[in-house]
């Protein structure tokens, strides 16, 4: 049996995502700004290495630094000097000698092999070497990690805190990076209230917004929440305005059903235009893209859980494109359910769930049960969408299904 609300006319989920980001035109605006600021920042230009990482050979190791050909006829040499990280040896070392260094210390030109302190013997200058070693050993050797010249990170990568710290090794005090796109976000619905206030007969906590900031934030863009505005249409109107002025892209959620009350379609082909409506996709049939004067729009579904799925699944990704960002391009995973799984064909489903280990050491995924687009609580405790595509059909147990883990956005 087919869905019922996969109606004909209700546009597949691939479609959707690829007019979509068809019809997006990244930002082009860049600002230079200090490395350390950009963590989650789009890199306007590529960064080539100016040096050779690590700039000198370096020992790996405490220990001692010596040539390899001095321990052909004997294991005792004689220590003539010290290298420590920032001190380096000025010597020389002859065959017969080493000397002691220490970790990330500059090897000395006259030395090509390292020994750790544990497989030595030191008696006051005599070493002695209790193992056999190989030559180059415990060395980190000039341009190991990057070379000179090469590049590094390459134009739309969004900048990871690992990636801070490698731009510091490069010694790059300053990037060019794309300016912060603005998102302005708005909840509609007479029945919202915000936390803190009292809830009468009929009301719910407002929620969506939270959530979505939160998962713009993880974006590193600006937020402008606008809270709730009423189910009243010059009121959604009037925001829709403010917002199209303010923000690179403005995100509703509510209204964009097809109840009495439900305006946001109705005020979006009045201010702009509908690039399309309702996606085969579940949780969040209800889905609107379009384009206000200045904006891009994107209107999510009431229900928390369809708000959520959508803009994880759809907005996202026209984001990253907006700020110029590489797109990711999460794997699916072939893993075994061990629950059954209720569907009926017409829509893709994203269904939540937990990927776990089971006592054979096997990978499994179990539903985080109930999948109704209100429980909020499926999507907390679940760590990854289980993927069925729109002609499948119920699921059952031990079956192998496609698993996708949440990404740092969501969780």
């Amino acid at each position: 049996m087919v869905d019922c609300c996969s109606a004909p006319g209700l546009l597949p989920f691939e479609q959707a995502m690829e007019r979509m980001l068809s019809a997006i035109k990244p930002i082009t605006e860049t600002e230079f700004i200090p490395f350390a600021l950009g963590l989650n920042r789009v890199l306007a230009s590529k960064i080539s290495s100016p040096l050779n990482v690590p700039p000198h050979n370096n020992s790996a190791m405490d220990g001692y630094a010596f040539r390899l050909a001095s321990l052909q006829d004997k294991n005792t040499l004689t220590m003539v000097g010290r290298s420590m990280a920032g001190a380096p040896f000025k010597g020389s070392c002859n065959l017969g000698e080493c000397i002691r260094i220490m970790t990330g210390a500059k090897l000395p030109s006259c030395c090509d092999t390292v020994e750790m302190q544990e497989n030595c013997q030191a008696n006051e200058d005599s070493i002695t070497f209790l193992e056999d070693r190989h030559f180059n050993d415990n060395i980190r050797f000039s341009g190991e990690d990057i070379a000179i010249n090469q590049q590094v990170f390459s134009q739309g990568k969004k900048l990871s805190a690992i990636d801070i710290g490698v731009l510091a090794s490069l010694g790059v005090p300053t990037i060019e990076v794309f300016r912060k796109i603005t998102v302005a976000v708005l909840a509609t619905g007479d029945e919202l209230k915000s936390p803190g206030e009292t809830l009468s007969e009929g009301d719910i906590f407002e929620s969506n917004s939270h959530a979505l900031t939160a998962m713009l934030n993880k974006l590193n863009v600006d937020v402008i929440n606008f809270g709730i505005i009423a189910d009243d249409e010059q009121a959604i109107r009037d925001a829709f305005a403010q917002a199209d002025q303010q923000a690179d892209v403005v995100i509703s959620s509510g209204g964009v059903s097809v109840g009495d009350a439900d305006y946001t379609k109705l005020v979006l082909e009045q201010l702009g235009e509908i690039g399309f409506w309702k996606i085969a996709m579940k949780p969040g049939k209800p889905f609107a893209f379009g384009k206000l004067p200045n904006s891009y729009f994107f209107g999510l579904p009431g229900n928390p859980v369809s708000a959520l799925v959508t803009a994880h699944q759809l907005a996202i990704p026209a984001l990253l494109k907006l700020q110029n960002a590489q797109p990711k391009n999460l794997p699916l995973l072939k893993v075994k359910t061990a629950t059954p799984l209720n569907k009926r064909p017409g829509r893709m489903d994203f269904q939540r769930a937990i990927l776990s280990t089971n006592e054979q050491g096997e990978m499994i995924v179990t539903s985080t049960g109930s999948q109704g687009s209100g429980i909020l609580t499926s999507m907390s405790t679940a760590n990854c969408y289980i993927v069925l595509p729109s002609s499948q059909g119920k699921v059952a147990a031990n079956e192998i299904v496609d698993v996708q883990l949440f990404d740092e956005v969501i969780q």
